[in-house]
């Protein structure tokens, strides 16, 4: 079972019918929106771990996430938490630009992609810190957990997802042996709301 399979059966069909209230839409869409939120988060921390600093950063911080219930934790704290995990994976501007893309999956208001994204963050690094744990992941496995998680989303998603985060990152993925500092010019530097974050860069607010 993949961490987005994991993610829809925890929200379960009363979760999606919020989801679908929240982006005006049905159930069946709803679905798949969410699909490509979870797949479009995944493949960027992917493209994170990609990278020795970012995937270590990203395994230290699955420890805030062990052994926690997103599906029933309060909406505020979860937003927050995710707004978090969003602007490190993604930045700032990155996000919005995720979001304005996966809007046009469904027709659907950017706005409203902003308030499902945060919300699905948190399942997805709870959901992944719980398998880190069972499975004893080091950072290295860890990136290949993520490499091979980013390659089962449905190929009626796939495009659009890489678009969007070769958009971010650059279509180029550098080596995991490469330097990290060379990641600023071979994929370019995030704008976050609050500070410039490299891809994969340890910072302490995971």
């Amino acid at each position: 079972m993949t961490l987005t399979d994991e993610l829809l059966a925890g929200l379960g069909d009363s979760g999606l019918e919020q989801v679908a209230g929240m982006l005006g839409t049905d159930p069946g869409t709803a679905r798949i929106v969410t699909q490509a939120v979870a797949g479009t988060i995944i493949g960027g921390m992917a493209r994170d771990a990609e990278h020795p600093d970012g995937a270590d950063a990203l395994l230290s911080a699955l420890d805030d996430h062990k052994d926690t219930d997103p599906f029933s934790g309060d909406v505020a704290s979860l937003t927050r938490d995710g707004h978090s995990i969003l602007g490190h994976v993604f930045g700032g501007q990155g996000t919005e630009r995720v979001a304005a893309g996966l809007s046009q999956l469904a027709a659907v208001q950017p706005g409203a992609m902003m308030k499902l994204m945060p919300l699905v963050a948190p399942m997805i690094m709870s959901l992944l810190a719980d398998r880190a744990t069972v499975r004893k992941l080091d950072a290295r496995a860890l990136a290949d957990e993520l490499d091979h998680e980013r390659s089962t989303l449905p190929a009626r998603l796939d495009d659009l997802v890489t678009t969007l985060l070769d958009g971010i990152f650059g279509g180029t993925a550098a080596p995991r042996s490469s330097p990290y500092d060379t990641a600023a010019v071979t994929r370019g530097r995030r704008s976050a709301s609050r500070r410039e974050i490299s891809p994969g860069t340890a910072t302490p607010d995971w």
